[in-house]
């Protein structure tokens, strides 16, 4: 399977889009309402429908970048959120990108690319992050399966993907998830030293 721009094209034109809540994650909700400071450079890459982007700019973050290699889910935020500036709906390849930011959303886009792309994801995020920068977010939580997207994995695996790049400020259990998710869902913070 290619996980290619066609093959997310075509997910997102036929609706094959289970993954997708409809709104914003509750372990992400959480985690934005923590947040103090608006004027932080934040990033969400594979953003999808991007409902994290749509509550962050409801709550007055303006430096918001959304990228996904599919323009269906970018073009369905714009007619949802029209105030949303164009300009930081990104159709590119995450691994092309090169602005920095202090904040990187993940939404499971890690588990949604091939597994085989996991090592150069986690230099790739190191590089778009500005020192003390954060990647927070929810990562699946059962066993790794050649089915997919998504692709699982574990608590254990991610950390020797991670720890080489960051401090480890938290991997645990999501306590908030959606009752489908629950038990299959952990939320992270780490850091860029």
């Amino acid at each position: 399977m290619e996980l290619d721009k066609d093959f997310w094209e075509k997910r997102y034109k036929a609706q094959e889009t289970g993954w997708d809540i409809g709104s914003v994650s509750n372990p992400l909700k959480a985690y934005i309402d923590s947040l103090e400071d608006t004027s932080i450079a934040i990033l969400i890459p594979g953003a999808g429908n991007s409902y994290e982007a749509e509550y962050l700019y409801n709550k007055g973050f303006k430096h918001v970048d959304v990228i996904d290699i599919a323009k269906q889910p970018l073009e369905n935020f714009h007619k949802r959120v029209p105030g949303f500036p164009k300009e930081n709906l990104i159709q590119t390849d995450f691994f092309e990108w090169s602005k920095t930011y202090d904040l990187i959303l993940e939404q499971t886009f890690f588990c949604a690319l091939d597994p085989a792309l996991r090592p150069a994801y986690t230099k790739k995020i190191n590089k778009l992050l500005n020192p003390n920068g954060k990647l927070a977010g929810v990562l699946f939580d059962f066993p790794l399966t050649e089915e997919g997207p998504p692709f699982g994995g574990s608590r254990e695996e991610y950390l020797t993907y991670f720890e080489p790049y960051f401090t480890v400020k938290k991997l645990e259990k999501c306590y908030n998830s959606i009752p489908p998710r629950a038990g299959n869902e952990l939320f992270s913070i780490f850091e860029k030293p």
